[in-house]
């Protein structure tokens, strides 16, 4: 094309210098009916031209033109071409012709390049996914076990006897029992898999062992079909690899039972951010993923508020996980079959397992059916020898994860912590107790599931040696039966010593401090920032002497660039009190997207509590802008003046109904109806953090009825709420009985839950400073702890300067 182009651009000049422009591009556009421009492109080389023809009549005017002015014989340029040869229409064919089949080698050239590129692309992708440690297989080729089922207690031969699911004929799988959530999945599972359908994330949730996975398997037989390629990674680096070897490809499926170990853990966010690209890509594809209430709360949080407050040291640890379970559907399984209970006793004839667990509990089928009342009697009663010291392992276990450990339990610890769990005479037993006890607390329940439970390696076959991991349901009967329980210095002591992720141990640093033990949540703020939080860093900046500010500030700047948001955040904040506003804005400037709704967030509380309230919004826009939910709900929580005069009282009719809702535990309907945005403050609370008992009581109050309430207030403090617990502790100071408010507020303060109110009402009770027992760290009997004994351990890398100053603030006073 070269040549032509440059023949063509030749016959243009000849044309401007030798006929003074004639005949002129627009009656040469005439001539060939084209554009009038288009004679003009092609004589400037710019352009080739797609019809010979028009061409050809082009050049044969300039010709005739050349021959009328006697200089068709005369040379173009110093080639020494006559104008005659260059204008020759023999000529301007053949190189039509040579250009033609140039550009056809060349296509066919960049035609081969680009198959053999896609090949070998292609290639490389096929081995990617051959090298797969897990690969997609045919959704009917899964059976329940392998999908993550629980098997079910054995019960009894009735009708044809048992029915035995996939997983060899100790797996127990009982008739499945319809309820009306099964509908809505079903329904969803269709609309995700047909044709055409965009990409999409159904969440089941519900509480441990409620029927989730069994849930999600049934739905997956009804509406999936059998073909459709299915996925469940063993974990979260199997996933990533997957996706990355693009192996999900339209009309695949992928399985995510117990979601939370895939998007909670270290590489979390790495998984959430592959699955928002992949559902953004081609479908049908669909995620099937099951959630417990806690974890699915958890992956929500911005880590910006607990129960409706601010919480120092946390940072967004969620936010694509958050974007991604933002986009999915959910499906609720309910803890009862109270509206099941027909269709379950009509099965029972046919089947053994429900036969029993109908014998046993009318509602709680599948609790029963995964032993899990079982294995609350197995805690509950223990026996033998080593029964008593088994029950203290899994104690320990319990409060280890109610207070915030969230992955495996090292043996260490557990044996490290137990002895404060036990009087004298329990331990005074020789070396091998703890290797007895482990051994009873790994007993196979009802032929179905153990207390305490190996973990399994990641990727090839075997465990992982020293952690064990304990039963869901017992985690969550902890959660429920030991909230008022504070755990004995040896817990802490030994989360100090065996735990290493940081994060893990600031949950628990945290915990402690709202429970008085300043001591053992100092040591355990260090020993998270030596593993590697910065969240610790920052709740150490703030906790340490005011006149170290300097210390302060470089704890702060280090968690700052570990990516502590509220570190950049109270260092901004720092630097606007000191008068070095651009200073401020150079840390915000500095932090990345990932913390500036953090950093943007703590400036804006600190502006809200100054009374700066103008300020405050706008910094609470900007957060919400960026993605932060809490400061979006500092924004939508700020009624109108307008809003709050037309806020009308809620009528008696209105408080009957919501009664009947409550007695009735229809507390979907409740909060359902609750969720307006003027929904009353007081029941908001309740329903995210009390109990139906307080919410009774605190109505009976409201009515004059105390003793009612009184009654309702004790059933709720015997569950270990906090402000049930206090409310009793009120009244028996009120009424003169200090030895049973004393022991009230001692229990209260162990719930960890309102812990200065409840140190200063009982420091008030005994006639001695408030921040008195703040100070000491305050036992569950009473007492004031030991003197102070122990050195916090030493920060590391340039922060150590630190430790000083934080054994002060844990010393007692």
């Amino acid at each position: 094309m070269g040549d032509v182009l440059v023949d063509l651009r030749r016959v243009g000049e000849f044309k401007r210098r030798a006929l003074r422009d004639c005949p002129s591009n627009r009656d040469l556009a005439r001539l060939a009916k084209v554009a009038p421009g288009t004679p003009g492109t092609w004589l400037a080389g710019r352009n080739l031209p797609q019809d010979l023809g028009k061409l050809i009549v082009v050049l044969g005017a300039i010709r005739a033109e050349a021959a009328r002015t006697g200089v068709l014989g005369s040379p173009v340029d110093v080639s020494g071409e006559t104008a005659a040869e260059l204008l020759d229409p023999g000529r301007w064919r053949a190189a039509f012709t040579d250009e033609r089949e140039r550009r056809a080698e060349n296509t066919r050239s960049a035609v081969e390049s680009w198959q053999a590129q896609a090949a070998l692309v292609e290639d490389e992708r096929r081995a990617r996914q051959a090298a797969l440690a897990d690969r997609p297989r045919p959704a009917g080729s899964w059976s329940a076990q392998r999908l993550g089922v629980h098997p079910a207690i054995p019960g009894r031969p009735v009708g044809d006897g048992f029915r035995i699911g996939g997983g060899g004929p100790a797996f127990v799988l009982p008739r499945y029992v319809l309820r009306p959530h099964d509908e809505r999945l079903r329904g969803l599972l269709s609309e995700a898999v047909a044709t055409g359908a965009r990409p999409s994330l159904i969440v089941v949730e519900g509480g441990s062992c409620t029927g989730k996975t069994r849930t999600a398997f049934e739905g997956l037989r009804a509406a999936v079909p059998p073909e459709v390629p299915l996925l469940f990674p063993a974990d979260p680096a199997g996933l990533l690899d997957v996706l990355a070897a693009e192996a999900l490809g339209p009309g695949s499926l992928l399985w995510l039972n117990e979601a939370q170990d895939y998007l909670a853990g270290p590489t979390g966010e790495a998984v959430a951010a592959a699955l928002l690209r992949r559902l953004d890509g081609e479908g049908p594809f669909v995620v099937v993923a099951t959630l417990w209430p806690e974890h699915l709360e958890t992956l929500r949080d911005t880590g910006q508020s607990n129960g409706g407050g601010f919480r120092h040291g946390s940072t967004d640890q969620h936010r694509l996980s958050r974007a991604l379970l933002a986009q999915a559907a959910y499906v609720h399984v309910p803890r009862t079959f109270a509206d099941a209970l027909e269709s379950a006793r009509e099965l029972a004839r046919e089947d053994g397992s429900l036969a029993v667990a109908l014998d046993s509990s009318l509602a709680n089928l599948t609790q029963t059916l995964a032993a899990g009342p079982d294995l609350v009697d197995f805690y509950e009663h223990p026996v033998g020898e080593a029964g008593i010291h088994c029950r203290a392992v899994l104690s320990a276990a319990m409060d280890a994860h109610r207070l915030g450990v969230t992955g495996p339990l090292p043996l260490a610890f557990l044996k490290a912590a137990v002895p404060g769990y036990l009087d004298d005479d329990d331990r005074a037993v020789d070396s091998g107790w703890f290797a007895r006890a482990l051994a009873q607390a790994r007993t196979v329940v009802k032929q179905t599931t153990s207390p305490l439970q190996d973990v399994a390696r990641p990727g090839p076959m075997g465990v992982v040696p020293g952690v064990v991991r304990l039963a869901d349901y017992l985690q969550q009967h902890g959660g429920r039966t030991r909230r008022s329980v504070c755990p004995p210095a040896s817990f802490w002591d030994a989360a100090a010593e065996h735990l290493t992720n940081g994060r893990d141990l600031s949950r628990l640093a945290y915990a402690a401090e709202q429970r008085s033990r300043k001591r053992h949540a100092a040591v355990l703020y260090a020993a998270s920032a030596n593993a590697g939080d910065p969240s610790a860093l920052f709740a150490i900046a703030m906790r340490i002497d005011p006149a170290r500010e300097d210390t302060a500030r470089l704890l702060l700047k280090a968690a700052a660039a570990a990516g502590d948001g509220y570190s950049a955040g109270e260092l901004a904040w720092r630097r606007m009190k000191a008068g070095e506003p651009e200073e401020a804005d150079r840390i915000l400037r500095d932090v990345t997207d990932a913390m500036r709704p953090d950093a943007l967030t703590r400036l804006a509380l600190k502006h809200d509590l100054w009374g700066d309230k103008v300020q405050a919004r706008q910094l609470y826009r900007a957060a919400a802008e960026l993605g932060s939910e809490f400061a979006r709900t500092q924004i939508d929580w700020r009624p109108t003046e307008e809003a709050e005069q037309q806020k009308a009282p809620k009528s008696a009719t209105s408080v009957a109904e919501d009664i009947s809702l409550l007695v009735l535990e229809d507390v979907d309907a409740y909060v359902l109806r609750h969720s307006r945005p003027d929904a009353e403050p007081l029941t908001r609370w309740f329903l995210e953090h009390g109990s139906l008992h307080e919410l009774y009581a605190d109505l009976h109050e409201r009515q004059g009825n105390r003793e009612e309430a009184e009654r309702l207030y004790r059933a709720a403090a015997g569950l270990g709420e906090p402000r049930a617990l206090r409310k009793l502790a009120d009244r028996a100071a009120e009424s003169g009985n200090s030895e049973k408010a004393e022991r009230l507020y001692l229990a209260a303060i162990a719930t960890g839950e309102s812990p200065w109110f409840n140190v200063s009402d009982l420091a008030a009770l005994r006639g001695e400073p408030a921040d008195c027992y703040e100070r000491h760290g305050i036992e569950a009997d009473g007492t004031l702890s030991e003197p102070w004994s122990w050195p916090i351990p030493r920060l590391a890398g340039p922060t150590s300067s630190v430790a000083p100053e934080l054994e002060e603030w844990g010393r007692p006073g």
